[in-house]
């Protein structure tokens, strides 16, 4: 009887396991579908991509998140210019829509005379 129980909970602990898995994703949550989910991790590839590539801008610190072609932009950078070229970059890549930049622009410590 106790072997029963033990796996009676087993095979329901194990059958909730994927709607556990799953309840964050906007596929799941019907924001999206698969195909336009597909689609915004291309661009957000495409994006990361070039920033990694650009000398201006430090890709590993920006976060790109995209849902329905929208980016949103965020993380730091050194310069106003690295957040202006982070934004071009989004722009110009193929099926964004718009752009929302809430890069944050370090401020460098002045020099103390220390």
């Amino acid at each position: 009887m106790k072997k029963q129980i033990a796996y009676l909970v087993l095979a329901a602990s194990l059958s909730l396991v994927p709607l556990t898995m799953t309840t964050g994703c906007a596929v799941t949550s019907g924001r999206e579908s698969a195909k336009a989910y597909a689609t915004d991790k291309k661009i957000a590839t495409e994006i990361k991509t070039s920033m990694y590539s650009d000398p201006q801008v430090k890709g590993t610190e920006v976060v790109v998140n995209v849902l329905k072609g929208d980016v949103q932009l965020s993380g730091f950078v050194d310069t106003p210019e690295a957040k202006r070229r982070a934004e071009q970059i989004a722009t110009s890549t193929p099926g964004v829509a718009r752009v929302f930049n809430n890069i944050i622009v370090g401020t460098a410590p002045t020099p103390t005379g220390r």
